[in-house]
C-alpha cells in the first residue's frame, strides 16, 4: 500500500442485507426505509490532524415530498465497538427538513482545522470517532440503550442509522471508514437500502445547512467559477480558488490511483499558458473511492479546490497539495496523446533548495529556475520522467525509495548524496513511489547505489513523508550494482579498538534473526572491538510500559549471539534508568551500555553509580579517576528531561587508563522538515542538544582539568551533524576532535534519512590516544535489508601514558609484537 498524504483506512466490502456469508445471515435493517428525513452524511475528524473543518457534524436530508418534522427528535452517537460502559450521547433537534433539503448538526470541535462549518441548524457537542461508530436518528430525546444489532432492531424509535467503519451497530454491513479528511456520504438519489455500505461512500466533508449554505460559502446549486487548471495552481503555493468552487476544470487524465484511502487521478492541460510558475497539472481526488476513468480520458470537471495538509493547516510545517474535492466530471473522449512529461536532466533542477525569508514561504512568487522547492511546486501534479535514476535512499518499509537527477551532487564512495551543510541539501533527490498495483509489479528492494534503468516517470506531488515525490506510474527497471557490506580490520595487540553501534530498539521480543546479524556485525564486520558504546538497548519487556527497567536479558541474549557468532564472551556495564524518563519508544527505557572484551582490557568498577547519581572525577597520584564507574553523567541536570543520560566508564588496558563516555542526545522530533512551508526551518530541537553538549562538555574538561593527558572517547548517537552547533561547542578549542569531520567528505556519513546520507553517530576523542585510526563501518543504512538504521564506527588507538618515554618505549614493544605475530 502506498503510504499517501492520506490516512490509511482499510475498505470495508459492501454486502447487501439479507446476504448469507458462509452460512450465516447478515444482520436485518434496524429501521424500516425512512419515506422522508434520513442521515445524509457522518464526519468525525472536525479539528483532528489532516481535517480542514474545525467541527464535526451530521447532516439530515428530506427525500420526501413534503416538509419532515424533527421537533423532539435527536441524533445519537455510539463508539465503533461499545464497551460495558458505553452510553449513547445525545443531539436534541428543532425544527424541520424541507423537501429536497438539508438539516446540519454541529457537533464536537477539535483544535486543529481552518474552516467553520455554515450556521448549523442545532448544536450539540459529541466528540465523534473519525473512523468508526454509529448515528441514529431517533424519534425522542432519550438516550438509546441498545448495544447490538439485536438489541436495536427492537427499538422502533430509530427512525434511520448509520453504521461507519468497524461499527459494531449498523444496518446492513457497515459503511467503509472515512478519515480525519473524509466523511460518508448518501449518493445524490439518498437511496436507503438498509444497508449502510451499500447507500454510502468516502470523500470529501461537505456540510450543508437549511438554507443551502455551505463551507465554500455557495449553495448546492452554485455552477462555479469557470477556471483552467493553471488558474487553480497560480504563481504561489496556494490557489487563489482556495475553498471555492469551480466548473469547466478540462484535461487528459495522466495517471490514476487505484488503491489506498487517497484515491483520485491527475489531468494535464494540453494547452498550457507561458508561464513557468503555473502548473498544469491537477490531482482529483476521490477518498476512499476507485475512480472510473483511463488514461488518455479527455474530462472536464466540476469541484471545489481545496490545499490539502496532512495535519492543521493553521499550525501546519509542511507545504499543501493543491487539489480537486467534491469532484464530478464527464469523459469527453477516450485515447487521447497524452502531454510531454518534463525530462530531469543533471541540469534542470536548480540547486539552490529554497527561498529563505524566516518564515512562510507560502504566499510568495515562485521562482522556479532558482529554487528547487520552487521547481517542484511549479510542477506540482505534472507528469515528470527521469533516465537511470540512481538510488541514493535505500527501499523502505512502506514502499518508497530516493533518486537523484544531479548524480555528481556530493556523491558517496558508494553511491549516495551526502549532506554537507545547513545550506547544502542535495537538491537532485526525490522521493518515488509506484501506482502500479502490487500484485502486477512488485515494488522494487533496492540499495544506494543500484538504478532504475530505462524511464521512471509519472506524476509529481508533495508528501510531508519525504516531500514531493515522483508517483511512479512507469517504473524502471532494477539493476543491481552490488553495494557489499563493509568489514573493518582488526585491532593489532597494541591497540585499542572502541565501536559505537546504535541497535535501534534492541529487545528480548525481537527476533533472533536480528540478534544474529547484530552479532555477526560485532563479530565480522567490526572485528570484535575490545569495547563497544550500544544505544537504544531496551529493557526486558521491550515497549510493555510495565514499569520494568532492567535490561540484563537484553544484554545477555545480544552477548550470547556474539559468542554463537564465534566471538569473545563480552561483559556488559550500564545503569538502569526512572521508568519512562529517558524518552525513546514509551514503555521501551532505551539507554546507552557498554559491551567489554575481558580477555583483552579491563573495566574498573567502582560502585555508587545509580540512575539519579552524579559521576565525579578526583585526582590521585596525578591522575584522574572517576567517582563512580560506571556512572551517570549529571543525569539530574535539566538538559537531559526526556533523553538519555551518558555514561561514563573507566577501563584499563596494558596498563593505561582510558575514559569512555558513551551517549545518546535527544532526537530531531519537532523540527520543521526541510522541505516544508518554513524556510529555514526552525530546529528547535537543537537547543536541548546544545544544552547537553555544554553539560558533556564541562565533564570532559574536569577530566582534563585532573589530567591533560588523559584518554578520553566520546562516542555515541549524538543525534546531529558535524557542523552542527553541538558538536561545534564538544569540539571547540581542539579539547576533542570529532573524527567523522577528518574523512573525505564522500565518506561522511552514518545514516541516510530521505535520500541525504548524513552524520549522526560520531566517535570524538582526546589528544592523548596515539596511532588513531577511525573508520565508519557501512552495513545497515544504504541497505532495504537492515539490521538497524545506524551504521556502527570504530577507533582504533594505542593509549598514552602520559609520559613521553614511556610511550615510546610501549610503541616499540607494540612494533615487535607485531612483528613477531607476522
Amino acid at each position: 500500500m502506498i503510504k499517501t498524504h492520506r490516512a490509511k483506512t482499510a475498505l470495508t466490502v459492501a454486502v447487501a442485507s439479507g446476504l448469507v456469508l458462509g452460512g450465516v445471515a447478515a444482520p436485518a435493517a434496524l429501521a424500516a426505509p425512512s419515506a422522508d428525513a434520513v442521515i445524509a452524511e457522518v464526519y468525525g475528524g472536525g479539528g483532528n490532524s489532516g481535517a480542514t473543518l474545525i467541527n464535526d457534524f451530521v447532516e439530515l436530508a428530506n427525500h420526501g415530498t413534503a416538509a419532515a418534522s424533527v421537533d423532539g427528535f435527536s441524533v445519537q452517537y455510539l463508539p465503533g465497538s461499545p464497551s460495558a460502559g458505553s452510553t449513547w450521547q445525545v443531539t436534541q433537534l428543532t425544527g424541520s427538513v424541507a423537501p429536497g433539503g438539508r438539516y446540519l448538526v454541529a457537533e464536537g470541535k477539535g483544535s486543529g482545522g481552518t474552516v467553520a462549518l455554515p450556521a448549523p441548524d442545532a448544536t450539540g457537542a459529541i466528540a465523534m470517532s473519525a473512523t468508526a461508530g454509529t448515528i441514529a436518528l431517533v424519534s425522542g430525546t432519550a438516550a438509546l440503550t441498545c448495544k447490538t444489532v439485536a438489541d436495536c432492531a427492537a427499538d422502533t424509535r430509530i427512525k434511520d442509522l448509520v453504521g461507519f467503519g468497524t461499527a459494531t451497530v449498523r444496518e446492513g454491513s457497515p459503511t467503509a471508514a472515512p478519515s480525519n479528511a473524509t466523511s460518508v456520504a448518501r449518493g445524490a438519489s439518498l437511496a436507503d437500502t438498509d444497508d449502510n455500505a451499500a447507500d454510502f461512500t468516502v470523500g470529501d466533508p461537505t456540510p450543508t445547512n437549511t438554507k443551502g449554505e455551505t463551507t465554500g460559502g455557495g449553495t448546492p446549486g452554485d455552477p462555479g467559477t469557470p477556471a483552467k487548471i493553471h488558474e487553480i495552481q497560480g504563481t504561489t503555493r496556494l490557489s487563489p480558488f482556495k475553498d471555492k468552487k469551480v466548473s469547466d476544470v478540462t484535461g487528459v487524465v495522466t495517471a490514476t490511483r487505484t488503491f489506498g484511502s487517497s484515491r483520485g487521478f491527475w489531468l494535464t492541460d494540453p494547452n498550457p499558458d507561458n508561464d513557468p510558475r503555473t502548473s498544469e497539472g491537477l490531482f482529483v481526488f476521490t477518498g476512499s473511492t476507485s475512480p472510473a476513468v483511463a488514461v488518455g480520458d479527455a474530462v472536464t470537471a466540476t469541484g471545489t479546490v481545496r490545499e490539502f495538509y496532512p495535519d492543521a493547516p493553521a499550525t501546519s510545517n509542511y507545504q499543501s497539495l493543491t487539489e480537486l474535492g467534491s469532484a464530478q466530471w464527464t469523459v469527453g473522449s477516450h485515447g487521447n496523446a497524452l502531454p510531454a512529461p518534463t525530462v530531469l536532466n543533471p541540469d534542470t533542477v536548480p540547486i539552490a533548495y529554497a527561498p529563505s525569508p524566516g518564515g512562510n514561504i507560502e504566499s510568495l512568487p515562485l521562482e522556479p529556475a532558482k529554487y528547487a522547492l520552487d521547481f517542484w511546486e511549479s510542477h506540482e501534479s505534472e507528469i515528470v520522467s527521469i533516465s537511470d535514476a540512481r538510488v541514493v535512499g535505500p527501499s523502505n518499509s512502506f514502499n518508497e525509495l530516493y533518486v537523484t537527477s544531479k548524480p555528481d551532487q556530493h556523491k558517496s564512495v558508494r553511491g549516495g548524496s551526502v549532506y554537507l551543510g545547513y545550506d547544502q541539501l542535495n537538491s537532485g533527490v526525490m522521493k518515488v513511489s509506484s501506482l502500479i498495483p502490487f500484485d502486477q509489479r512488485p515494488f522494487p528492494k533496492l540499495n544506494v547505489g543500484d538504478v532504475l534503468t530505462g524511464t521512471t516517470s509519472g506524476p509529481v506531488e508533495y508528501s510531508n513523508f519525504g516531500g514531493y515525490t515522483l508517483f511512479a506510474s512507469v517504473l524502471g527497471t532494477e539493476k543491481d550494482n552490488g553495494l557489499a557490506a563493509e568489514t573493518t580490520r582488526k585491532q593489532r595487540s597494541g591497540e585499542l579498538a572502541v565501536a559505537t553501534y546504535n541497535v535501534e530498539n534492541l529487545a528480548p521480543g525481537d527476533p533472533q534473526a536480528k540478534y544474529d546479524r547484530l552479532g555477526e556485525a560485532i563479530v565480522t564486520h567490526l572485528a570484535t572491538p575490545d569495547i563497544v558504546n550500544l544505544e537504544e538497548i531496551q529493557d526486558n519487556t521491550g515497549a510493555t510500559d510495565d514499569g520494568t527497567v532492567a535490561a540484563d536479558q537484553t544484554l545477555q541474549k545480544f552477548t550470547d549471539a556474539i559468542v554463537a557468532k564465534g566471538g569473545p564472551r563480552y561483559q556488559w556495564r550500564s545503569i538502569d534508568p526512572v521508568n519512562d524518563q529517558d524518552g525513546g519508544q514509551p514503555g521501551g527505557n532505551i539507554r546507552v551500555a557498554f559491551l567489554f572484551n575481558p580477555a583483552r582490557v579491563s573495566f574498573v568498577d567502582r560502585p555508587g553509580g545509580t540512575s539519579t547519581t552524579s559521576v565525579g572525577v578526583v585526582r590521585e597520584h596525578g591522575k584522574a579517576h572517576l567517582t563512580a564507574s560506571p556512572g551517570r553523567v549529571d543525569p539530574a541536570n535539566e538538559a537531559w528531561e526526556d533523553s538519555r543520560k551518558p555514561l561514563a566508564g573507566e577501563f584499563v588496558f596494558k596498563g593505561r587508563t582510558v575514559f569512555v563516555i558513551a551517549n545518546h542526545f535527544n532526537s530531531k522530533g519537532g523540527d520543521q522538515p526541510t522541505h516544508g512551508r518554513n524556510q529555514p526551518p526552525v530546529r528547535s530541537s537543537e537547543v536541548q542538544r546544545q544544552k547537553q553538549a555544554t553539560v558533556l562538555r564541562g565533564f570532559v574538561d574536569s577530566l582534563l582539568s585532573a589530567d591533560r593527558n588523559a584518554n578520553i572517547v566520546v562516542a555515541g548517537d549524538l543525534n546531529d551533524y558535524p557542523f552542527s552547533p553541538a558538536v561545534q561547542t564538544l569540539t571547540a578549542g581542539g579539547a576533542l576532535k570529532d573524527l567523522i569531520a577528518s574523512v573525505p567528505e564522500a565518506e561522511r556519513y552514518s545514516y541516510v534519512f530521505e535520500g541525504q546520507s548524513q552524520v549522526l553517530d560520531h566517535i570524538l576523542a582526546s589528544k592523548a590516544p596515539r596511532g588513531v585510526d577511525y573508520d565508519v563501518v557501512h552495513i545497515n543504512a544504504e541497505f532495504a535489508d537492515q539490521a538497524s538504521d545506524h551504521d556502527p564506527q570504530v577507533i582504533r588507538f594505542r593509549p598514552s601514558t602520559g609520559n613521553a618515554i614511556l610511550d615510546a618505549l610501549n610503541d616499540l614493544l607494540d612494533y615487535l609484537e607485531q612483528l613477531l605475530g607476522r
